[in-house]
C-alpha cells in the first residue's frame, strides 16, 4: 500500500512538472508573438505631433525597428553609438574608450582618463538628439502648444514636451519641438538640462536640424547646429555635429554587446 501511495505521489509530481514546463513554454511563445505585434500609435498623439512623425517616416515604422546605429563624426576618430530601441540598452565606442548601459548600470572601459564627462549623463545624450523626433513619442510624455519660434522672417509652430514624475534619469527636463508649418519636418529643438541639479531650469539651449538622411525609411538628422539663443532670439551658430554611417534595423542586437566587460586581474574598468 505504501508503495502504491509513493508511486502515486511520484506520478503527481511528474505530471505537475510537465504542466509547469508546458505553461512556461506557452508563456514564452506568447511573449515572442507579443513582441512581434506592432501597434499603430499614430492616433495616440496630438494631430500636429502625429504629422511630424509622419513627415519623418511614421511612428509605426520607427516602432518596427529594434536597433539604431550611427557614428558621430570627429577629427580624432568617429564615435559609434548602438542602441536597442526597445530596451534602450546602449553602447558608445571609440578608439579611446567604450561606454555602455546594460539596463541597470552604466559602465566605462578605457586605458586612460580620456573620457572626462559623466558616463550616465552621456550614454544616451547623442541618441536622444539623433533619434528626434521619434523619442518624443515615448511613454509618460505630455504635449503642450507653445508660441511660434521666430527665426529671421520665418516662424515655426512648436510644442513643449514634459515628462511624468519618475520617467528617466531627468524627468524635469523639458523639450521644445519646432517644425516647418508646410512640410511638418522638424526644424529646431529647444531643451533644458536638469540631470546634475535635479531642479527645473529656465535656461533653454537650441539646436537647428539643418539636414536630413533617409535611414531605412526614417528621416533622421545628418547635421545638427547649436545656435545662440537669448531672450527668445535665435542668433549665430556656435557649434556643429555631423552624423555618418547610420543604420536602422528590425534585427535585435545581442545583449552581450551592452554587457559590462569582465575585469581581468590587474586591469581597470
Amino acid at each position: 500500500m505504501k508503495k502504491l501511495i509513493t508511486l502515486f505521489l511520484m506520478l503527481l509530481v511528474l505530471i505537475s512538472c510537465k504542466q509547469e514546463t508546458k505553461s512556461e513554454n506557452t508563456t514564452e511563445i506568447k511573449e515572442e508573438l507579443k513582441e512581434e505585434v506592432i501597434v499603430d500609435r499614430s492616433n495616440s498623439f496630438p494631430k500636429d505631433i502625429a504629422a511630424v512623425f509622419k513627415a519623418h517616416g511614421g511612428i509605426q515604422a520607427f516602432d518596427q525597428m529594434n536597433t539604431l546605429v550611427f557614428e558621430l563624426s570627429n577629427p580624432e576618430g568617429n564615435e559609434k553609438h548602438t542602441t536597442n530601441l526597445k530596451t534602450r540598452h546602449a553602447r558608445v565606442e571609440t578608439d579611446k574608450f567604450v561606454l555602455g548601459f546594460d539596463g541597470k548600470e552604466v559602465w566605462i572601459e578605457q586605458d586612460s582618463t580620456y573620457f572626462k564627462g559623466n558616463p550616465r549623463f552621456y550614454h544616451n545624450l547623442m541618441f536622444y538628439f539623433y533619434a528626434m523626433p521619434f523619442v518624443l513619442g515615448d511613454d509618460g510624455i505630455t504635449y503642450e502648444k507653445v508660441e511660434d519660434l521666430k527665426v529671421g522672417d520665418q516662424t515655426y509652430p512648436g510644442y513643449k514636451i514634459s515628462y511624468a514624475e519618475g520617467v528617466g534619469d531627468s524627468p524635469k527636463d523639458n523639450y521644445f519641438l519646432y517644425y516647418d508649418a508646410k512640410s511638418y519636418q522638424m526644424k529646431y529643438l529647444g531643451y533644458t538640462v536638469t540631470f546634475f541639479s535635479k531642479e527645473s531650469s529656465e535656461k533653454i539651449s537650441l539646436i537647428e536640424y539643418a539636414d536630413w538622411n533617409d535611414v531605412n525609411g526614417l528621416l533622421l538628422p545628418k547635421t545638427l547646429k547649436w545656435r545662440t539663443y537669448k531672450n527668445g532670439i535665435v542668433e549665430e551658430v556656435k557649434s556643429e555635429r555631423n552624423f555618418v554611417d547610420a543604420k536602422a534595423s528590425k534585427d535585435k542586437p545581442t545583449y552581450s554587446l551592452f554587457k559590462k566587460p569582465t575585469i581581468e586581474k590587474g586591469g581597470t574598468l
